[in-house]
């Protein structure tokens, strides 16, 4: 008898779950996305690519001509780059749906505007 009072209540409330893709959560306040960089603020230091514990930063040249390319494949979305920038110039975007079926779009390039 509990079994179909349950089953009752359980008839008439709401779901628990969202209809995703329709229905989508704002990340919370901390959720760390995909980094992105501030081309105008980096200085080109390399700090980025050497403390990046799974390698998805190549920095191409130093200094203001370097180029960075970010492998989404390979990163793990720690924020250590973004942590140890010395400028600020990265930060980690709310992006959470990174899935692709092709590679090749999962490289981001970053480059300075001349």
């Amino acid at each position: 008898m509990a079994l179909i009072k349950e089953a009752l209540k359980q008839l008439f409330r709401r779901p628990a779950t969202l209809k995703y893709p329709y229905e989508k959560l704002n990340p919370p306040e901390d959720f760390r996305g995909r980094p992105v960089w501030n081309m105008k603020k980096c200085i080109g230091c390399g700090l980025c690519f050497k403390v990046c514990p799974s390698g998805a930063i190549e920095m191409i040249g130093k200094g203001l001509e370097a180029e960075i390319n970010h492998y989404v494949d390979r990163c793990m979305f720690c924020g250590q780059c973004a942590e140890t920038c010395p400028k600020n110039a990265i930060r980690m975007s709310e992006e959470y749906e990174l899935a692709e079926f092709d590679r090749s779009k999962m490289l981001h390039k970053y480059k300075r505007d001349t």
